[in-house]
Parts: C-alpha cells; sequence; structure tokens
C-alpha cells in the first residue's frame, strides 16, 4: 500500500478533490486535515500558509493514474505530492482496499 500527501488552500478544494478521486476510484481512501500551518520559501520569500492536508491510500496499480490526475487537477501551480510505501499494513485493512474497484466506472 502507498500514502501520499498533498495540500489545498480551502476545505472546499480538499472535499471536491478527496470526493473526486474516491469516485473515480484511484484511492481507497482519503483523508482530510486541517487546517495546518505551512511554512515554506517561494519566489524567495519565505510565506505562511493555513492549509488542509489530504491523505492518501492507495494501492501501487493506482499509482501513475492518482498521480497524473492530481497534478492535472489540483488548483496549485506547484501541489506537493509525496508518495511512500507503507512498511506495515494490517491484513484486514489490506484485504478491504484490495477488494475495492481500482478502475473507474465506465
Amino acid at each position: 500500500m502507498l500514502i501520499a500527501w498533498t495540500t489545498v488552500a480551502s476545505r472546499p478544494d480538499a472535499e471536491r478533490l478527496a470526493a473526486e478521486i474516491i469516485a473515480l476510484n484511484l484511492a481507497v481512501c482519503v483523508q482530510i486535515d486541517g487546517p495546518v500551518t505551512s511554512v515554506y520559501r517561494w519566489k524567495e520569500q519565505v510565506e505562511r500558509a493555513t492549509e488542509f492536508r489530504l491523505s492518501l491510500k492507495f494501492l501501487p496499480g493506482q499509482s501513475t493514474e492518482l498521480s497524473a490526475w492530481v497534478q492535472a487537477n489540483h488548483p496549485y501551480e506547484t501541489p506537493e505530492w509525496i508518495v511512500v510505501r507503507a512498511s506495515e499494513v494490517g491484513e484486514k485493512y489490506l484485504s478491504w482496499a484490495g477488494a475495492l474497484p481500482t478502475n473507474p466506472p465506465l
């Protein structure tokens, strides 16, 4: 199982992305956290922003399509997109995730 993170500026953007990702079967679960405070450098300035973090859980077979979809539909010019492989996943959770459809409905 893979886990990815991205952030957006508003709860409505987070809700929209999460709902569309699940509707398209691009991930098995999306959780929304926030607001969180992000401090970062952008165009030679230190910035501080209130954001909402999305944690996405998905299977390796969904990775390429999910990444492409996020890049194409994210409201930011340069979206955060960090993916890690879970080193341990509960057997029941992984079984549940594997039983879900992994292709968008026609």
